[in-house]
């Protein structure tokens, strides 16, 4: 005897439904990232302009702006801030690779002074060793790839402002088209996840970002005190990796001290910079961002790393970058379910601020 009934799946057929989703959805994530990734990180952009534009409607002076002219403004700074931003990135890019040879020789020049430091003798075949192992690296090649990759940044960039800007164009009538394309129960459904999204996503990311960038204008400072090459890059490179959780700043801080080492060809200014950049990120990581962020993105450590490992498999560096959002924006969409509540207790850090919302 059937104990389902027959019109009923077992949970059987759910669980390898939901298996078989998964896998789907993960395969249209991969083949669909050249598409998804620029709507996606125009959405993300658009949360961080509505809450900059938020914040201009209680400032003395803008407070009194209608709300179009503080999306104009807002939308304008953010097109210029992209604009600065790419042109760096893309014009340092080339510079460095125009200065690799320099590069290497610095570091040839210091490896024989640690050599001699230690009483140890040059080798005779040192050089032998040196064309052997890291030599064969064909570094400027190398450099060459990178060049190309951080062109076609432009592209994405290009399309990333035209959705922002059509998105926020078009925000003003989103819960209208939801009340009449989804009538009673589920509309007001879809508008709570809505609202959910809104006030912890977006909130997240205005603090976050201005972490950062209080972050970058710090290790700018460091790095021009030093005359460390191309510093305006670095910190850049410093606040955008700073999204990227646990490992963002540790990387941060290890390529402009590699290039710290390679330009100056000395173990002391490296070191100095590292102390101090490092410094920076500690009081950012342990006393700025816990005081300022708090638990706006309920969501356990461990969910964080498997998270960035799952979406920098899917989209690379973008999707670690937009790890912390996707994951939040769904585990308050599963919240706001009963079938699925389960699991966004599961991913939270404080459970009982899941289960309060939805009492």
């Amino acid at each position: 005897m059937d104990i389902h009934g027959p019109n009923q799946p077992s949970r059987l057929q759910n669980l390898v439904y939901s298996v078989l989703l998964v896998i789907l959805a993960g395969y249209l994530l991969v083949i669909g990232r050249s598409l998804l990734v620029p709507i996606f990180v125009a959405v993300i952009s658009v949360y961080i302009l509505v809450s900059a534009s938020n914040w201009l409607g209680i400032q003395p002076v803008t407070r009194f702006l209608p709300l179009i002219a503080r999306r104009v403004i807002v939308l304008l700074a953010f097109i210029l801030a992209i604009a600065v931003l790419t042109g760096v990135i893309i014009s340092t890019a080339g510079q460095i690779v125009a200065k690799v040879p320099v590069y290497q020789q610095n570091l040839d020049t210091l490896a024989d002074s640690l050599l001699s430091r230690f009483g140890i003798d040059v080798p005779t075949d040192w050089n032998v060793v040196w064309d052997s192992t890291i030599g064969r690296i064909n570094v400027q090649s190398v450099a060459g790839v990178a060049v190309g990759r951080v062109g076609s940044l432009a592209g994405v960039v290009f399309l990333v402002v035209i959705y922002a800007m059509f998105l926020m164009g078009e925000r003003g009538g989103f819960a209208h088209k939801i009340s009449l394309a989804l009538p009673g129960e589920s509309g007001r459904q879809s508008q709570d996840i809505i609202a959910s999204i809104n006030a912890s996503i977006g909130n997240y990311l205005a603090v976050k970002t201005l972490i950062n960038a209080i972050l970058a204008t710090i290790s700018f400072g460091v790095m021009w005190l030093f005359g460390v090459d191309f510093a305006l890059f670095w910190a850049i490179m410093i606040g955008l990796l700073n999204y990227i959780p646990y490992f963002g700043s540790l990387i941060g801080v290890l390529f402009p001290v590699a290039l710290t080492m390679a330009q100056f060809g000395t173990l002391q200014t490296t070191v100095y910079v590292l102390v101090l950049l490092t410094s920076a990120q500690m009081w950012v990581g342990n006393f700025l961002e816990p005081r300022m962020i708090g638990k706006k993105v309920n969501l356990s450590p461990f969910i964080v790393l498997v998270s960035l490992s799952v979406w920098t498999s899917l989209w690379g560096i973008a999707g670690s970058i937009l790890a912390i959002p996707m994951t939040a924006i769904l585990a308050i969409v599963l919240s706001h379910f009963d079938a699925t509540r389960p699991i966004a207790i599961l991913l939270s850090d404080d459970p009982d601020l899941v289960t309060d919302g939805e009492r």
